[in-house]
């Protein structure tokens, strides 16, 4: 009687247990949600929300990602679901008020949000043993860090602040992202002096450039548009170097597409005309 009865509570337990991914749907559920909620909010850019918004992406990533959870991993492998919440936010209200420009962006949050926290698990778990599906992790991984990065540069150009200002929030969005996106090609416990050198000075170039910038006519998303990709240039090309990878042919195709974007940004240049 005793053994049946355990055998009956153990397959309630079974039945109640919710699957890793099944905890990643839910979390994703819950911050479309509040995403989709901002729009009951009226008036100006509520900087309360948006902290609480970022809150909650933190905390919600931090209890699905709980195990083996442990020292810099909660800033390493909580960075990127924190600020792609806040960004695609910040984007999402930069939007005029109509949910057939809205809700494309809502979806892409949805699906970006969820590849993310599997591509946080997938480094949780690599970082004790090797796993296959590491390199597919970092590429999402590294997508979903460009995107975080374009639309959060796009949203605080678009605020109009002083360039002092501008610089300064630059470097706080930069530095975590390069940290966790040169980390992620290590995975270890504790961040070795070549990735936090790295982050230090890509963080510091791409900090001055929008000082520079701040000063040049240009479209305000084509100066998003140009920073993110001096993000994937630098970081991609100091990803490569740390796994000892970075031959001429790769540094070649790195700048080919940096040099590229900055023609684009010459050629859209209007001299006199000012910023807009």
């Amino acid at each position: 009687m005793k053994r049946n009865y355990q055998n009956f509570i153990s397959r309630i337990r079974e039945r109640l247990t919710i699957s890793k991914r099944q905890q990643f749907v839910a979390v994703t559920l819950l911050l479309t949600l509040e995403l989709i909620a901002t729009q009951l909010f009226s008036g100006g850019l509520q900087w309360e929300v948006v902290a609480v918004l970022g809150f909650s992406a933190y905390v919600l990533s931090a209890l699905v990602l709980r195990q083996e959870l442990s020292g810099w991993e909660f800033i390493t492998l909580l960075t990127l679901p924190t600020f792609y919440t806040i960004a695609v936010f910040l984007f999402y209200f930069l939007l005029p008020t109509r949910w057939l420009t809205r809700l494309p962006i809502v979806m892409l949050f949805a699906i970006g949000m969820y590849a993310i926290l599997l591509t946080e698990n997938i480094y949780n778990v690599a970082a004790e043993r090797n796993i296959q599906l590491l390199r597919a992790a970092h590429s999402v991984g590294f997508l979903l860090s460009l995107v975080t990065v374009f639309f959060l540069i796009d949203t605080i150009l678009s605020l109009h602040l002083p360039f002092y200002v501008n610089s300064a929030i630059t470097l706080g969005i930069i530095l975590p992202l390069t940290l966790q996106a040169l980390w992620s090609l290590e995975l270890t416990p504790f961040i070795s002096s070549k990735v936090w050198i790295g982050t230090l000075i890509i963080s510091i170039l791409i900090s001055e450039l929008v000082f520079v910038f701040s000063f040049w006519p240009i479209r305000i998303t084509i100066e998003a548009l140009f920073i993110t990709t001096v993000f994937y240039s630098l970081v991609g090309m100091t990803q490569q170097y740390l796994i000892e990878r970075l031959f001429p042919k790769t540094t070649r195709e790195y700048i080919t597409v940096l040099v590229l974007v900055f023609i684009l940004v010459l050629t859209t240049t209007r001299w006199g005309v000012g910023q807009y």
